[in-house]
């Protein structure tokens, strides 16, 4: 394998890795990905001495140093809304966001009058939903999970923290959820939820 044709596997390489940072959900992973294929790039453009190239993707990896500085060091600021099960902006939230919220949550249906159901606001947007039930009658502390949705630009658990935080000063001790989802259970994981029997349990 000659020099020349690694040079241009590199180039490859970096741009596949910035085609695949376009396909990120989340804003965070979508700069940061898209950062190591620029800076990759970027010496890719300098091997072949393609130098406005080159300082193009210095230009982009600065863009995104920039906004991955913003979105670090802003801080977001949540709010839980109890909202009843029939109410229009719920429905109408879940309405538009029910191809997301299927990848997750197959199963899904519209919430029960009779559960609990949580809008997690970010100053006037609404960002996530928390439906839950309670595990039995006897239980009202400890909550079955039927949806806990966030949208993809806040994906990065601050709202799931604020959310089992909110819980937790409402008296709610325990959470559980079930999932065949993979993508759901690496999340549960990574929110210190344990795998107990056919369930992720979570003590608050």
């Amino acid at each position: 394998m000659t020099i020349q044709t690694i040079i241009e596997m590199i180039g490859y390489f970096g741009s596949i890795l910035v085609i695949v940072s376009m396909l990120m959900t989340s804003v965070v992973k979508l700069r940061i990905i898209n950062t190591i294929g620029s800076v990759i790039f970027c010496g890719y453009a300098i091997c072949i001495h393609s130098y406005p190239t080159a300082a193009m993707q210095l230009c982009l990896i600065a863009i995104n140093i920039i906004n991955l500085y913003k979105l670090m060091n802003t801080k977001k600021e949540y709010k839980a809304v109890m909202v009843k099960s029939e109410d229009g902006f719920l429905n109408h939230f879940l309405d538009e966001n029910f191809a997301d919220i299927s990848r997750f949550f197959p199963d899904c249906s519209k919430p029960l009058p009779e559960d609990s159901v949580i809008l997690i606001m970010c100053g006037q947007n609404p960002v996530g939903v928390f439906v839950s039930s309670p595990e039995n009658a006897d239980s009202p502390d400890s909550l079955n999970i039927k949806i806990d949705y966030t949208t993809p630009a806040y994906r990065d658990t601050s709202a799931a923290k604020f959310l089992f935080a909110h819980l937790k000063s409402q008296g709610i001790k325990k959470v559980s959820a079930k999932t065949i989802i993979p993508t759901h259970k690496r999340y549960l994981k990574k929110m210190g939820f344990e795998h107990i029997d056919d369930k992720y349990v979570r003590n608050l």
